[in-house]
């Protein structure tokens, strides 16, 4: 996993509407969400969502479950400020998701955008993927978005592993059924595009 002290700086020093991948709503994220077609006690968990605005609009959509996971604390406590009076509504965890020991068939749904494809070391990307399978519950919905195979080489000046759809499900293996995968075109605060991929699995077993 990428150095804490890396993300500290970048959130310490950067407007959280100016880094490359701030999206004012993350409306693809919503949908696939809403397509799970679970009710609004869902448990959510929002992996590297320090300062994404999805945990804003699952609040202001009624979602009553919610925790938010980032390697940065300043990362969650900007968000916790602008959540204001609503923050105490979410449970906040400061962690590597590749060393955090979360609770067993805890969530409903795991959503990640963009802290898969910074595991450039595999035994990382095995330790997440083991806890991903701790976590979400039996039946669970995983959602995770990284750069599609033609994305960018770097992101915060550090290096990253792009994927096909196929190639990110194959990351997660036989215990998880892709049940849909999207591309996006996300616009940078630089007007610069970047392509994503978002892979929707089903967690097997019982």
């Amino acid at each position: 996993m990428q150095s804490k002290d890396h993300w500290e700086n970048v959130y310490s020093t950067k407007a959280t509407d100016a880094v490359s991948w701030f999206q004012p709503h993350a409306d693809l994220s919503l949908d696939i969400i809403r397509s799970t077609q679970l009710g609004k006690e869902a448990a959510i968990i929002d992996v590297g969502g320090g300062a994404s605005t999805l945990v804003d609009d699952l609040v202001a959509n009624g979602y009553t479950d919610l925790t938010v996971l980032d390697l940065s604390g300043a990362a969650l406590s900007t968000t916790r400020k602008r959540l204001g009076a609503e923050e105490g509504k979410v449970r906040w965890i400061e962690a590597d998701i590749t060393q955090v020991d979360l609770p067993a068939n805890r969530y409903d749904i795991w959503h990640d955008r963009a802290v898969f494809h910074f595991l450039t070391d595999a035994a990382d990307r095995a330790a997440y993927v083991r806890t991903v399978l701790r976590s979400v519950k039996p039946g669970g919905h995983v959602i995770v978005a990284t750069f599609a195979e033609d994305g960018p080489l770097q992101c915060s000046g550090l290096p990253v592993v792009r994927y096909r759809p196929d190639e990110l499900h194959d990351q997660f293996g036989a215990a998880f059924q892709l049940l849909d995968h999207r591309k996006e075109e996300h616009r940078t605060p630089a007007g610069k595009v970047q392509s994503f991929v978002y892979c929707y699995c089903r967690r097997l077993g019982s």
